[in-house]
């Protein structure tokens, strides 16, 4: 579809400004590849063959006895005896010494009755967000080959958080800031439009809402309905659509006595259209320029809540609680180092690419 006339002045804008173009480039590549974090970070094979069949382990469940043993949980594709299993086509000699025929098949030299090669598709970090590390010694683990970023106090590789929790980041805030934007683009456009009374009391209701302690609010609903990430981000959009409503209504109120609006009333134009066909686009400069604001606020709001334990469930990947542990392992400067890189690089990438976008829709900004 191609974009019209005004659209493609706003991309070539946006194209000049080299540093949110870059910056968009970075976080797309940096997102992108968080939204495949399952095939980047987990405990578990991508691909596995084995007798001849194709598995899928990221995907779907497989209890141990599909590879040959003795439990019908899911199978721990980590364990040694699970990857002999897998790797000699299911011997019941992997029961006895798993790592030496592993060695041997991989070393070329094992022959045995019945033996069929299989083999399995690692990610390139074998622990998800989840994952114990094993390996010697009290946590949290100084990084090394294994844990490139080290591990938490918990034993659970931070790299692999640290991209599920990017991720887990990311996603939650564009859901957050484009409901709570939407809603108060609508009700900032209400109030400017019509004003009066009605601008009267929507803002008196909007002075009430806005002085409710919201941390409080979360937290009695967390301790009532219990941690979950839908109540979070319903509770973070009820108390963040109030911060456009302010400077929407302004520009509306500004431009609803102007030429064009009076002219199109009197063309018989519905109010609708032209709240949201005219005045609207003329109201988007004023509106990008408080969005970053919100983005990098609901961020913070996220990794705030997560670091006083009132935000998402403690099972899920946050660097806000990444930072918590950070505080209290003071003896393990990685931690510190990660959570503090991980939000200035997201938080400066994400305000470079709205200040482009603001720009781009400002008529007055060009760019050599």
């Amino acid at each position: 579809m191609a974009l019209s006339p005004l659209n493609q002045r706003r991309w070539r804008n946006f194209r000049r400004n080299g540093r949110a173009f870059w910056s968009l480039i970075i976080f797309s590549v940096l997102f992108g590849l968080s939204l495949f974090a399952e095939f980047i970070a987990n405990d578990k094979p991508i691909l596995v063959k084995y007798r001849g069949e194709f598995f899928t382990p990221i995907f779907s469940f497989y209890a141990e006895t599909e590879f040959g043993g003795d439990f019908q949980t899911e199978a721990i594709y980590r364990d040694p005896e699970v990857k002999c299993l897998i790797d000699s086509g299911g011997l019941e000699a992997c029961f006895d010494d798993p790592e030496g025929i592993i060695d041997e098949i991989r070393a070329g030299t094992f022959q045995a009755d019945g033996f069929e090669r299989g083999w399995a598709v690692w990610p390139w970090i074998p622990y998800s967000y989840n994952t114990s590390v094993d390996r010697p010694g009290a946590a949290p683990l100084p990084p090394n080959g294994q844990n490139l970023l080290g591990t938490d106090d918990t034993k659970r590789d931070v790299l692999a958080r640290v991209i599920y929790g990017f991720r887990l980041s990311i996603l939650f805030t564009l859901m957050v800031t484009g409901v709570a934007s939407l809603v108060g683009i609508f009700a900032g456009a209400i109030q400017g439009f019509f004003g009066g009374w009605l601008d009267l009391v929507f803002q008196r209701i909007i002075e009430i809402w806005s002085a409710t302690p919201s941390l409080y609010v979360i937290i009695i609903m967390f301790a009532i309905l219990g941690r979950s990430f839908w109540l979070l981000a319903g509770l973070m959009i009820l108390f963040s659509w109030t911060g456009l409503v302010g400077v929407v209504r302004a520009e509306f109120l500004r431009a609803r006595n102007l030429e064009y609006v009076r002219a199109a009333r009197a063309l018989g134009v519905g109010n609708m259209t032209i709240m949201f066909r005219h005045m609207l686009p003329n109201a988007m400069v004023a509106t990008l320029t408080f969005m970053p604001f919100i983005v990098t606020g609901t961020i913070g709001g996220l990794a705030s809540l997560d670091f006083l334990g009132f935000g998402l469930p403690s099972s899920a990947p946050s660097l806000g609680e990444l930072t918590l542990q950070a505080k209290q392992n003071l003896q393990a400067p990685w931690l510190a180092f990660t959570a503090f890189f991980t939000f200035a690089i997201m938080l400066s990438l994400l305000v470079f690419i709205f200040e482009g976008v603001r720009d781009a829709f400002d008529p007055r900004k060009t760019f050599s």
